[in-house]
C-alpha cells in the first residue's frame, strides 16, 4: 500500500489481510468489493460521538480519519478457443486487486477519536 500522512499527530491503527483492511478493530472493509473499472474513493470519518462512519456527513461527521483510493481494475486477456474461421479468440479476465497500488491517506485523530 501507498501510505500518506496528511498531517502530524496520531493516526488510527489498521491491519491488512489480503484485500481486507480493518481500522482500529472497529471497521473492516473488503477493498476488492469496491474495485471498479474506474478509480474508487472511500472516506472514513469520525462523527461527533467518536464513531467511525463511511463518508462525510455535514454537521455530524466532517473530520477525516482515513481516505482510501483504489485504482481501476486491471485485466489480462486469455486464450478462449478459436472462432469459426480458426482465428484465436481471447476473453478479458479481471486480475485480483493489487493492494500495493491502494493509497491510504491518514489524518490525525488526536482529540477527536477514541482510538
Amino acid at each position: 500500500m501507498i501510505i500518506i500522512h496528511k498531517n502530524e499527530g496520531t493516526k488510527i491503527s489498521y491491519t491488512a489481510n489480503g484485500a481486507n483492511i480493518t481500522f482500529n478493530d472497529e471497521v473492516m472493509l473488503n477493498l476488492a468489493k469496491y474495485e471498479r473499472d474506474e478509480a474508487s474513493h472511500i472516506d472514513l470519518c469520525c462523527d461527533n460521538f467518536g464513531n467511525l462512519v463511511s463518508g462525510v456527513i455535514p454537521g455530524t461527521a466532517e473530520r477525516y480519519v482515513v481516505q482510501i483510493d483504489i485504482p481501476p481494475r486491471s485485466y489480462k486477456y486469455v486464450a478462449d478457443g478459436v472462432d469459426k474461421d480458426g482465428n484465436r479468440k481471447e476473453k478479458k479476465v479481471a486480475l485480483p486487486l493489487d493492494m500495493d497500488k491502494v493509497t491510504l491517506t491518514f489524518w490525525s485523530v488526536e482529540g477527536r477519536y477514541h482510538a
